[in-house]
């Protein structure tokens, strides 16, 4: 009887630690500029580290999606971590030099980030 209180208390104790971290996540989403899917991979791998549990980017929309606790990084910061390997992004830019390095299907018309180009037979 023991071990199965003990067992229950442990589940119940799990759960409401489980429940705690999930309520200190945040969910935002944001623009990023890329056209395929080797952009794809390379923001998702960028957004990626410690206090992020989500990172996903959608070819088509260009929505990145994150799920994030807020007490170890912000929005703000993940953008820049995408910013930094050559994507813009709604609050960051990313450096030229670092733009002109990205692939060349990689290369969307930063002059016109909003229009939406049909790359859907790059790299998927």
């Amino acid at each position: 009887m023991k071990k199965l209180a003990f067992l229950i208390l442990a589940v119940v104790a799990a759960f409401t630690h489980q429940t705690a971290l999930a309520q200190d996540s945040k969910t935002e989403t944001f623009k990023v500029y890329g056209n395929c899917g080797m952009c794809k991979k390379r923001i998702e791998k960028s957004a990626t580290g410690e206090g992020i549990s989500k990172a996903e980017w959608n070819v088509e929309t260009k929505i990145m999606t994150v799920v994030y606790d807020p007490a170890k990084t912000s929005n703000a910061a993940i953008q820049k971590k995408i910013a930094a390997v050559g994507h813009d992004t709604e609050k960051e830019k990313a450096a030229d030099s670092i733009y002109n390095k990205l692939p060349g299907c990689c290369l969307y018309d930063r002059g016109k980030t909003d229009k939406q180009t049909d790359h859907s037979g790059h790299h998927r």
